[in-house]
């Protein structure tokens, strides 16, 4: 008996999911439709669980979804300058909890190399931190179209063992960056909460005065609902202006406010927020730090 068998009490062998899911789909199949129909009758029929049906429409989802629909926004990139000191980037490094970054020259659009947090290790193993050159550790950039298919992308990254690429639109202008943890989170799936809302909805009244906001809300968008005034000269979403004002990657249940608004994460991965509460913030709030308005606000 091979590994993947065990025996009933009967001392028969009893099948694993993958052999009962392909027992159960020996009618012919001609396209997917057909093909999602099968997998939920097998679901229904306690042939595979939920899970590993949400992972196999993940993995058929792939195919169909382009870089652009999962891309970390250039707004939300946590990047690191290329002329900075080594202090800096150690601060940044420390603060974001990230592997990689970006490094830029002028602006972000230029992106000059990536940086591998493990290949500062030896500058201190060596007693090197005088010497300290970021160019001298940058590795190449690998830049990518907003329009290549997640499929794709994903066989890249296992060949060329990448795990970050810039993604760039049709003027040649940094777009975003996208890693291969969130090409396969598109598999696998997140972890929702009691805070999810739909899909096609930016702001929701969650009770009286307050507000679950995702933090791919326009900017432009949020003034219009809010009737604030804060700009987009800099930032494109709620969420990089959130992100700026905390100055570091916020976790879950870290507040800041923003001119007369109160913004709590409600959920951040170590990449970029997620969701955001807005309320009011009252006269007498001092629990969060007090943020700098943006220019207008």
């Amino acid at each position: 008996m091979n590994d993947n068998a065990s025996a009933d009490s009967g001392g028969r062998p009893r099948r694993n999911w993958l052999q009962r899911l392909g027992h159960s789909l020996k009618g012919e199949i001609h396209d997917r439709a057909q093909l999602m129909e099968a997998l939920q009758e097998a679901a229904r029929n306690h042939v595979i669980d939920n899970d590993a049906l949400a992972m196999i429409e993940g993995v058929l989802g792939v195919s169909e979804m382009q870089v652009r629909e999962i891309m970390i926004p250039r707004s939300q990139m946590v990047v690191v300058e290329r002329d900075a000191d080594l202090q800096d980037i150690l601060r940044i490094v420390v603060d974001s909890a990230h592997s990689r970054f970006p490094a830029v020259g002028e602006n972000r659009d230029e992106v000059v190399g990536i940086l591998l947090a493990k290949d500062l290790l030896p500058l201190f193993l060596h007693g090197e931190e005088a010497r300290f050159n970021l160019r001298d550790i940058l590795r190449p950039a690998v830049f990518i179209p907003e329009s290549k298919r997640l499929n794709v992308l994903l066989k890249e990254f296992r060949a060329s063992r990448n795990h970050m690429a810039i993604v760039v639109d049709e003027y040649g202008g940094v777009a975003g960056l996208v890693t291969i943890e969130d090409v396969l989170e598109q598999i696998v799936g997140e972890i929702e909460d009691e805070h999810d809302i739909d899909e096609d909805t930016w702001i929701f009244e969650h009770r009286n005065g307050e507000f679950i906001v995702k933090a791919m809300t326009p900017i432009e968008d949020f003034n219009e609902h809010f009737g604030t005034d804060y700009s987009d000269e800099e930032f494109d979403t709620i969420g990089g202006l959130v992100m700026h004002a905390f100055a570091h990657l916020p976790k879950r249940g870290e507040r800041v406010r923003i001119g007369d608004w109160l913004f709590e994460v409600l959920r951040a991965s170590n990449r970029r927020i997620h969701l955001l509460k807005v309320s009011r913030a009252g006269e007498d709030e001092n629990a969060p730090p007090l943020a700098e308005p943006a220019a207008g606000a």
